[in-house]
């Protein structure tokens, strides 16, 4: 691989892939503003500032990829929270139906 071409294929792979919540990401819109400013640097010193982009760029795609499974794993927390509520609530009127049936009727 030639320089040229190294430091064409590193453009294309510093910023991460564009998801539909990774373009509202400030650090997004850092990275190719940073990108940019590299690419007006002379040529023999872009190779060395597209390695160091494209570890911020894997970075941040991991801790976007990571914040993602987090996000899942609350939603699918406050699902299973909701079902735990409605369950706790039928158990209690099922509780409260049967000390019914079980408790005598107050006398007159």
């Amino acid at each position: 691989m030639t320089s040229d071409s190294a430091v064409l294929h590193s453009r294309s792979s510093v910023l991460p892939d564009s998801a539909p919540h990774t373009e509202s990401v400030p650090e997004v819109h850092e990275l190719a503003e940073l990108l940019r400013l590299v690419d007006a640097l002379p040529a023999e010193h872009q190779p060395d500032f597209f390695m160091v982009l494209d570890r911020l760029a894997a970075c941040l795609e991991r801790r976007q990829r990571m914040l993602g499974y987090v996000q899942e794993s609350l939603n699918q927390m406050s699902l299973d929270l909701k079902y735990l509520i409605f369950d706790l609530e039928a158990t209690r009127r099922e509780r409260d139906s049967f000390r019914c049936l079980l408790e005598p009727p107050p006398p007159f």
